[in-house]
């Protein structure tokens, strides 16, 4: 890569001593380090990578559009547009540096979620937490992470692709706003939110995707969801992959070099 520095060229994720945060269960923790490749190749974006055009719903969506990061705020705290807000206690926004490089976006609140006010604090959040220190990232340091839903599903489901589209201009407007250098999908649900394709994770991880925001496109790297991972341990060296993908992208879009094809 030229113009790399001497750590730019250093592999892209190295076996990591601190694995143990990846899952509650230590006794998994070989698979975190068996999978770390080296010099492992960004995945840059191509012309025909799936991506989601602005599609508000009239007025609405227009209007929400305009807003501001304040405004956004309280819009999504008010917000009537599904059926989610009957049972939730608050809606949750989002979290992080607004003006952040990373992105990453999962599903919607959980139960404790809700409570809080902010995404991924329970388990799955401290998986998160253990996933972002893993290359070298922390919660609200140049990340922001987000929802594709705001509020929380009844008995934490999935949420339904009528919940999703009345969040998407919220999640739209979060990403205009943010102008990331890079998004991080977590699980099929923010892949359906963000890109508009409902396809598996596996036909899709390691693709050149990318998402049109702000007169650009915005690289994206797919991976499953921190709840997810603590339920199917293997999985997590996959994982471990594409966060290694996603970091050798951001390093070249830092240093301003096309990135690999």
């Amino acid at each position: 890569m030229a113009g790399a520095s001497e750590a730019d060229r250093a592999p892209a994720c190295a076996p990591r001593d601190d694995a143990a945060g990846w899952t509650a269960d230590e006794t998994a923790d070989e698979a975190w380090s068996d999978a770390a490749p080296d010099n492992f190749p960004a995945t840059a974006p191509s012309p025909s990578a799936p991506r989601v055009d602005d599609t508000p719903d009239g007025g609405r969506g227009a209007q929400i559009a305009r807003m501001g990061w304040d405004e956004l705020r309280r819009s999504i705290a008010d917000c009537r547009a599904c059926g989610l807000c009957a049972e939730r206690r608050q809606a949750v926004p989002g979290v992080g540096d607004e003006r952040a490089d990373w992105l990453f976006i999962g599903e919607g609140p959980g139960a404790e979620e809700d409570a809080r006010g902010e995404p991924f604090v329970g388990q799955a959040g401290k998986l998160l937490d253990a996933m972002l220190a893993a290359i070298d990232l922390e919660r609200g340091a140049d990340v922001y992470i987000a929802n594709a839903v705001k509020c929380r599903p009844p008995g934490n489901r999935t949420p339904e692709a009528g919940e999703m589209a009345a969040c998407a201009p919220y999640l739209q407007r979060q990403i205009e706003l943010l102008q990331p250098k890079l998004i991080v999908l977590l699980g099929r649900a923010a892949v359906q939110a963000v890109l508009g394709v409902d396809s598996s994770l596996a036909s899709l991880r390691g693709k050149p995707l990318a998402y049109a925001a702000g007169g650009r496109e915005i690289p994206v790297v797919v991976t499953y969801h921190p709840a997810y991972l603590l339920r199917t341990l293997p999985d997590k060296a996959k994982t471990w992959e594409d966060l290694c993908r996603a970091r050798a992208l951001m390093r070249e879009l830092k240093a301003g070099a096309a990135p690999a094809p």
